[in-house]
């Protein structure tokens, strides 16, 4: 057994697959969600624990443990690899340590890196030149043990002490080029890109440190706030600061609470918030909803209350309904941001605001009424046109029908025709499938199928017969329009209990398509009831077969009778009498 079988059959992969995606048990042999690859509203993303595999019956996606991996963290196999084998406590070899791949090899280089630059930050903050950040610190009310615990640290203003420290580490100028922690001059000689800065470490959803956002501390630095540029390690679109840590918060409270800087995660953290987040120095994207989605169905806006958090509100509100989130928006009063809020009125009093939070289109009619002069005509026009774009993407009748209620009696309007206003405007989606080719298979086909896929006693007991083409059932199979498929299954099955993961790199697209629905089928018998089911299946194909090779007996009769040639004729007709008798019996 090669290393990564022996890692496959380590690992839990529901307990793996579970720490991304919110599962439920479904039946006795999977799991259920809502798939991370693809947007969809009903789940059809399923996990076998037995068969140690995932498969999404919406957009075709499956595979093993460490596919998943590849897949959902964007790594290569080997990091996948080395990413499982330390979450379960496996000895990697000593040859898996050192990889061919370049790819690998930078991408372990710029995290090592980083976590050596998180360590150099953290003790910049506790030296003497760390004084200002300190102070900064104290003056936001953030004691240094809130700021340890969430790996804040400080970038000496000289502009070379973190290069040389790579350096020294044996990290080669390109590498550190790359990491996006130095700078390159035109004369070639490397610079830290961070100098005189308050440090937010930014980590991926494994909780690595993939990159770090640096606040200005000094007059004059800018900008206010610089972040890590995009790396082989970081994408800012794809990443929400702390969810990391809050991930685990917003399955049990089923919500995350969306900020916008760090200090104000730290501060809703402190309040006893845990499931805050925010994005990382860009405006939200759809990448990051969809991320959000997998742990949450609501999200609780709570942005600074000045004119640029609530215009960033608005917007965030429309890219959070394509993912038919539910929305709620939390406001401070006193224009504090949340983490002053926190400082100044304490945590119960932000837990309650966020907790009180309101529905997001009764914040958003208070901002068209504050905008718009609905005494007037014109003044209900631009509320309604203002508003038409939010309302248009609810996909739920009842709930439309409610908004227009609401929407009519604050514009003095009829309720009548913003319905129909509604129901021309709404957007009608429907979830996209991919069109997998099907396979024409007998019942009996399926139901062995299935058989061999969930009991090895089956498996030892069919696949010699099915195997020896002496056989009428092979015979059978041979001309099944499956038999392609037939042939890698008992392949694999020749050599012990079959596993559909290995299994799977062998098959067409329409194949997996049909093994996969036969792997998540609840299993209905026990061992006995198993066998007895594979054996009246085996008798079926005996007498297809025998069917099939007295046809076929009959045609080549024909043939050499017709070409003179009877005693060859007479040669096999005893074949075809003897068959003929068993078909009779």
């Amino acid at each position: 057994m090669d290393f990564a079988a022996h890692l496959k059959s380590v690992v839990d992969i529901v307990k793996v697959i579970g720490a991304y995606v919110p599962l439920k048990k479904r039946g006795a042999n999977s799991y259920i969600g809502l798939c991370p690859f693809h947007s969809e509203k009903s789940p059809s993303f399923n996990v076998h624990p037995t068969q140690q595999f995932y498969k999404c019956f919406g957009c075709g996606a499956g595979g093993d443990v460490i596919k998943f991996v590849m897949e959902y963290e964007k790594v290569t196999f080997q990091e996948a690899i080395a990413s499982l084998a330390e979450q379960f406590g496996v000895p990697l070899p000593e040859k898996k340590q050192n990889f061919n791949d370049p790819e690998a090899r930078l991408r372990t280089a710029l995290l090592a890196m980083h976590e050596i630059a998180a360590k150099v930050f953290q003790q910049n903050l506790a030296a003497p030149a760390g004084a200002d950040a300190r102070a900064y610190l104290e003056k936001r009310r953030l004691p240094l043990g809130r700021a340890a615990e969430f790996g804040v640290g400080f970038s000496e203003r000289g502009g070379q002490g973190l290069v040389r420290i790579l350096k020294a580490q044996g990290f080669t100028p390109q590498e550190i080029e790359e990491s996006g922690l130095a700078g390159k001059r035109d004369d070639g000689t490397l610079y830290d890109k961070f100098r005189g800065r308050l440090m937010f470490p930014i980590h991926n959803e494994s909780g690595k440190i993939i990159a770090f956002g640096g606040r200005a501390l000094y007059e004059g630095d800018e900008p206010k706030y610089l972040n890590s540029p995009g790396t082989a390690i970081y994408t800012k679109s794809l990443v929400l600061y702390h969810l990391h840590r809050a991930r685990e918060a917003a399955r049990k409270t089923g919500r995350l609470v969306l900020v916008e800087g760090y200090m104000d995660v730290i501060g809703a953290w402190a309040a006893g918030v845990k499931e805050a987040v925010a994005p990382c120095g860009t405006a939200l994207t759809p990448q990051q909803v969809k991320i959000m989605s997998k742990y949450a169905p609501q999200v609780v806006v709570n942005f600074d209350p000045d004119n640029a958090g609530a215009n960033a509100a608005e917007k965030s509100i429309a890219i959070l309904l394509e993912e038919h989130m539910r929305i709620r928006i939390a406001t401070l009063e006193g224009g504090l941001d949340p983490d002053e809020y926190v400082a100044t009125h304490g945590a119960e009093a932000y837990v309650n605001r966020i907790d009180k939070a309101q529905n997001y289109f009764h914040w958003l009619a208070g901002r068209a009424q504050q905008r718009f002069d609905i005494k007037t005509a014109e003044g209900k026009v631009q509320a309604l046109e203002f508003l038409l774009p939010a309302i248009r993407r609810v996909q739920d009748p009842m709930e439309r029908a409610s908004l227009a209620a609401e929407l009519a009696n604050r514009l003095g309007v009829e309720q009548a025709m913003l319905l129909d206003q509604f129901r021309r405007m709404a957007v009608q989606r429907t979830e996209q499938r991919m069109a997998v080719p099907t396979l024409d298979l007998s019942p009996s086909e399926k139901v062995l199928l299935q058989l061999l896929l969930q009991s090895p006693e089956v498996c030892e007991f069919a696949a010699p017969v099915l195997l020896d083409d002496e056989r009428l059932e092979h015979f059978a199979l041979t001309s099944s329009p499956a038999w392609p498929l037939w042939q890698k299954v008992l392949r694999e099955a020749a050599e012990g209990p079959l596993q559909f993961s290995q299994l799977e790199e062998q098959l067409n697209p329409a194949e997996k398509s049909l093994m996969a629905t036969l792997v998540f089928a609840d299993r209905t018998a026990d061992e006995q009831e198993a066998m007895m089911q594979a054996a009246a299946c085996l008798a079926q194909f005996a007498a297809a077969g025998r069917r099939a090779r007295i046809n076929e007996l009959k045609r080549h009769i024909r043939t050499l009778e017709q070409s003179g040639s009877l005693a060859e004729a007479l040669s096999i007709t005893e074949e075809l009498y003897a068959l003929e008798r068993q078909e009779r019996a």
